[in-house]
């Protein structure tokens, strides 16, 4: 038997292709692949990218709790520390379970992976659209409470909240594509500016709280309106929970985006969750302490935060307008931290084949570009058709993460399960991490365990709670994500069972080449199209349609001078139709094909030198083709002629 010879495979650099100015000046000029690494991150940087959007709960995360208390009247606003204290204790519970999640997955995907990896495909595709419903709400919360501080300072400005909202949106969008590392350096600013700023007001706070200087708000804005009832009730009071514990979404941000640290990431991305965490839970109670303390009240007219600056600063001096900038910069950029997740989980689904492939695709600055735009389009809509209204979107906000919590955390126990019964010297190999005995494995599954009863009570309080207010379009959301997603799947798994070569069998040579050649008329572009027919093959035939007999009689006259040995088809459409009728003969010549035969359309087309002169011709040629993809055993083939 002959042996195969083995085929010659030669490289080449790519021909680089200078960007545009524009696109240059907005979001940089391209990074090579190999610059990967150079991009990732560390913990100061991480925590201005990771971790905005929990630090940034704090600003509107103690009015939300007012916002249902006072439902019973301001003396029910005592509350609002106690609930804010069992948030807290919630939120060390869930840090601690995704610190082990951090260690367990280094390759990142939070929740996602973990849940695909423990609870199976369908648990992971509803972890998945939780937490893209969660990112796609976050961007729309942040960037509508950033615009409700402004408002607060500046009145004038609430007509045009929805316009800057969305501009703000754009804005993060072109930043986040200007690559990780840059965009974090950018937001670290902000960021920092921020805890710096708050923490002053808290410092100062409780220093005048000690001394008994501290006072109460004076000519307080008027409360929000709401049905108010008699009596202080259970209900009620988890109602307030619930509102609050948005001040734990964006926790499980960094367990996400692992890839993004340097090495070591997983000890990088676990200490800055540990910090995050930390910090959080200061400002949170800070924050709803003082607030008790000044008499503050839900208003829509000014926020909580800008009540207790003023109160505690003594003014609307330079201190205030500079929590007021802080407070407005961290709700935009806690965006980012949307902006850095939904990409990378969108581009984990997609190379599971739940989601179009597009979203796997690195733009020239190393970003999932398609994940960041997408992200984009859809809060911006949402912002639209909720008039950027904070408390109209926080009902939807919380219940994605929660129930993404709950999953991860239950995934993770039964992770250490497993880990539990492997041998000492023994390992397994799973699809997003190698499980290796751990002496301590009870204690790890006990704190995991009881995370997600925790987080799933919280869940399940919210959906009560909160189902009026809506959250029932979450509920409704999710399971029409998760179908659509599975979908997705069931059309790539088709995909790739038709173009496997596994059982394919070639068949016979062609013997016979039918072309078909459409024309409009005969001219330059024609005549090109012919020539090229007739280098394929010597089966050939043009057809017309005909709607003016005029017409028809000079092309027939001009087509038998320059191609007469091919024979003209003319059908005539007194109905003036053009795509139908030649759709129509085509796909009957197709039918009559037998398995070695192969029937190609050339259709002719030329191309204006300027972009604007397609405007001044039908485009028949184009709609044509577009019309022909969906003919099956037809070849398309476009020969273009291009006008000087």
């Amino acid at each position: 038997m002959k042996a195969l010879k083995k085929t010659k495979v030669t490289h080449q650099p790519a021909a680089y292709h200078t960007p545009p100015r524009l696109r240059s000046w907005l979001i940089g000029r391209p990074l090579p692949t190999a610059d990967a690494e150079h991009q990732a991150i560390g913990k100061r940087v991480g925590l201005a990218i990771f971790a905005s959007d929990a630090l940034s709960s704090t600003a509107y995360a103690t009015q939300e709790i007012m916002v249902i208390l006072a439902a019973a009247g301001s003396a029910a606003f005592g509350y609002a520390f106690p609930i804010a204290v069992t948030i807290v204790i919630l939120l060390a519970i869930v840090t601690i379970s995704y610190e082990q999640t951090i260690h367990a997955y280094p390759d990142g995907g939070g929740a996602y992976i973990v849940s695909r990896d423990n609870l199976g495909s369908f648990a992971a595709q509803v972890a998945g659209a939780a937490l893209l419903t969660d990112y796609i709400l976050t961007v729309s919360v942040s960037v509508s409470a950033g615009l409700a501080q402004v408002v607060s300072a500046f009145p004038a400005l609430f007509e045009y909240r929805v316009g800057i909202a969305v501009l703000m949106v754009l804005v993060i969008m072109v930043i986040n594509l200007r690559g990780v590392k840059e965009s974090g350096a950018i937001f670290a600013i902000p960021t920092y500016f921020f805890l710096g700023m708050l923490v002053l007001t808290i410092v100062i706070g409780f220093f005048r709280y000690l001394t008994g200087s501290l006072g109460t708000i004076v000519d307080p804005p008027a409360m929000v309106e709401i049905e108010t009832t008699s009596a202080i009730t259970l209900f009620l009071l988890l109602h307030a929970f619930s509102s609050g514990t948005t001040a734990l979404t964006g926790v499980e941000a960094i367990s996400n985006g692992i890839t993004a640290f340097k090495e070591p990431r997983s000890k990088n991305a676990g200490k800055t969750l540990i910090w995050m965490a930390s910090i959080l839970s200061v400002l949170f109670l800070g924050v709803t302490f003082l607030s008790t303390e000044i008499g503050a009240v839900p208003s829509e007219s000014e926020t909580v935060i800008s009540q207790l600056a003023h109160t505690v600063l003594g003014g609307r001096g330079i201190l205030y307008l500079g929590v007021i900038s802080a407070t407005t910069l961290i709700l935009f950029m806690a965006a980012n931290t949307a902006f850095a997740d939904f990409p990378r989980l969108s581009a984990l689904q997609a190379l599971d084949n739940y989601l179009p492939h597009q979203l796997t695709y690195r733009g020239s600055r190393l970003v999932y570009s398609w994940g960041i735009v997408s992200l984009a389009v859809i809060a911006a809509i949402i912002i639209i058709v909720f008039q950027a209204n904070v408390s109209a979107l926080i009902p939807l906000y919380a219940i994605g993460v929660f129930l993404s919590f709950t999953l991860s955390q239950a995934g993770m126990a039964i992770r250490w399960r497993k880990i539990g019964r492997l041998e000492k010297d023994e390992e397994l190999v799973e699809k997003g991490s190698v499980l290796r005995f751990d002496s301590g494995w009870r204690w790890k599954m006990l704190v995991n365990g009881f995370g997600a009863i925790c987080t799933s009570v919280v869940m399940m309080i919210f959906a009560l709670t909160k189902f009026v207010d809506g959250a029932w379009v979450v509920l409704v959301l999710i399971p029409v994500l998760v179908s659509i997603f599975f979908a997705i799947h069931r059309h790539y798994g088709q995909l790739a069972s038709d173009l496997s070569l596994s059982d394919y069998v070639p068949p016979e040579k062609i013997s016979n080449h039918r072309i078909i050649i459409t024309i409009s008329g005969v001219h330059k572009g024609t005549l090109k199209a012919v020539r090229y027919a007739r280098s394929l093959s010597s089966n050939i035939s043009a057809i017309y349609v005909a709607h003016d007999s005029d017409k028809t009689r000079q092309i027939q006259q001009r087509w038998e001078k320059w191609a007469g040995n091919i024979p003209l088809i003319v059908i005539d459409s007194p109905y003036r139709e053009l795509l139908h009728p030649l759709v129509s003969y085509i796909e009957t010549a197709a039918s009559q094909l037998d398995s070695n035969q192969i029937l190609s359309v050339v259709v002719p087309e030329f191309i204006p030198k300027r972009i604007w002169h397609n405007l001044l011709h039908m485009q028949s040629a184009t709609w044509l083709k577009w019309a022909l993809r969906n003919v099956p055993g037809v070849i398309v083939v476009d020969v273009p002629y291009h006008v000087s």
